[in-house]
């Protein structure tokens, strides 16, 4: 369930009472994990895994109503903006220009002696994002290889003095982490207290437009002496995408890592462990071999392997606070720095029936440590991925389904949508997969209006569904829990 889904009166889901009621939901399931998509504040796109920092915290997602409470807003302030036309979609150009506005009337009436805040400034926290947002907004959002010279690459005498010139706005950057950080936390210790993990998502790579290639791009990636990039990241053709997936992000240079001992990384992954209790790391094949594109390549088909860090990355990490997302081309280097990580891998239902009766996607073929999903939130939902298979196609499926059901001494029922979906949740829950995951519109039996993304499209509604309260049903918790029950969940 990403945050943005989240039901509420201010036009996406934030870290209020809808998250919280969430977590009522949760427990009353029986649920242990809550995984969420990247925190991250998104730009052109929309795209949380393609945000202009690496760990900085989506501004969208705090709530008007704690601020309310707290009298850093009124409540007319915030309620007199139509939010959305459509209480289903999130709307970004709203959120982009009404959001931040609103946030600055609040930090106008923060009182800033509070130790709390003090404390926050002198460490440091997120100054650098603070100070990327502002030099952003200050060449009218333009991406940083756009801005004048001196700024573009950074001349420490002039981002000095511009700092210091704009050090009110620099402030009230970090002000929006701050708030972010005290609802983050609050939530999170609420559902921990209920027994509820929260699972975060890392992306492997951050986005050309970014802090990190603003200010480390000699010390972390390929990039040019004009700090062009050569070669881009992608994936080859696979299963989303018949001409591979073109992300466009720049690759990073890891021999200079190496040289570090990773700290970079190491640094971003102990954080990301400080937010979350799990933390899914996306694209970890990526790490072994990766797929890089010439920057002026037309698809992605015309990209090359080249090598990675490995496992040498991740040495001395706990293996059980780390999900490795392990899909796409997967071959036995890759299954051997797996090995060596310990970390659990993916099992995507939707990926299983390709024939292949050995295929490691199949139920019966799971080994303990994984964790098994009916579909990512690059997947189509469930019910629409049963109701567009072309007849022979489905009559395929459903044989190859039924005897996974009969193996594993699951009701395979399939007179309605629902009654299919609720069979695939069953029988994931039955298998040896250490942890299962749900998304949302499976557990609800959704159609395509509910999918979360489309791979390699920038438009048709990607990042914007939204439930309401109506949704979470009391029977569907009620289901869930007699699964747990009866697989000693």
């Amino acid at each position: 369930m990403p945050i943005f889904s989240l039901p509420g009166e201010y036009g996406i889901g934030t870290l209020g009472k809808s998250a919280y009621a969430f977590v009522d939901w949760l427990e009353s399931a029986g649920m242990k994990v809550w995984q969420v998509l990247p925190l991250l504040p998104t730009s052109y796109g929309d795209s949380p895994y393609q945000s202009y920092a690496s760990d900085a915290l989506n501004y969208y997602f705090i709530d008007f109503d704690a601020l309310i409470e707290d009298g850093l807003l009124m409540e007319d302030e915030v309620k007199s903006v139509v939010w959305s036309d459509d209480v289903r979609r999130v709307d970004y150009g709203r959120q982009y220009f009404y959001k931040a506005e609103l946030l600055k009337k609040a930090f106008a009436r923060f009182d800033r002696e509070t130790q709390a805040w003090k404390d926050f400034l002198s460490d440091g926290f997120y100054y650098d994002f603070a100070l990327f947002k502002t030099l952003k907004k200050y060449f009218g959002d333009r991406a940083w290889s756009e801005w004048d010279e001196p700024y573009r690459n950074a001349k420490e005498s002039v981002i000095s003095a511009f700092a210091q010139e704009h050090a009110e706005d620099i402030l009230f950057w970090q002000f929006t982490q701050f708030l972010f950080l005290k609802q983050w936390n609050a939530l999170k210790s609420y559902a921990n207290e209920r027994g509820i993990s929260i699972m975060g998502d890392m992306p492997i790579y951050v986005a050309y437009d970014s802090l990190e290639t603003w200010k480390y791009r000699k010390e972390l990636f390929m990039l040019g002496r004009d700090g062009e990039p050569s070669l881009k990241a992608g994936v080859p053709p696979d299963a989303f995408c018949d001409d591979g997936q073109f992300w466009g992000n720049p690759i990073y240079d890891w021999k200079k890592h190496k040289k570090t001992g990773y700290k970079w990384w190491k640094e971003r992954i102990a954080y990301a462990l400080k937010l979350f209790d799990v933390v899914r790391i996306d694209h970890f094949r990526g790490f072994d071999r990766f797929w890089a594109i010439p920057a002026d390549a037309e698809t992605a088909k015309e990209g090359e392997w080249m090598k990675g860090p490995s496992h040498k990355l991740f040495e001395g990490m706990l293996q059980e606070n780390i999900v490795a997302e392990d899909l796409g081309i997967i071959d036995d280097s890759v299954r051997a720095m797996l090995k060596k990580t310990g970390f659990p891998g993916m099992k995507v239902l939707m990926f299983a029936f390709d024939g292949d009766e050995k295929n490691e996607h199949l139920p019966s073929e799971y080994k303990k440590n994984c964790v098994a999903y009916t579909g990512t939130h690059d997947n189509e939902p469930l019910a629409d991925y049963f109701s567009s298979m072309p007849d022979a196609q489905r009559a395929t499926f459903e044989r190859a389904l039924e005897k996974q059901c009969l193996l594993a001494d699951v009701p395979y029922i399939v007179e309605t949508v629902d009654d299919e979906c609720q069979s695939v949740i069953e029988l994931l829950f039955s298998t040896v997969a250490n942890t299962v995951i749900i998304p949302m519109h499976d557990v609800l039996a959704y159609g395509a209006e509910a999918r979360i993304n489309a791979p390699s499209t920038v438009t048709g509604g990607n990042w914007t569904f939204r439930y309401t309260e109506k949704d979470f049903k009391r029977r569907k918790a009620a289901w869930l829990k007699s699964l747990c029950e009866r697989y000693e969940r």
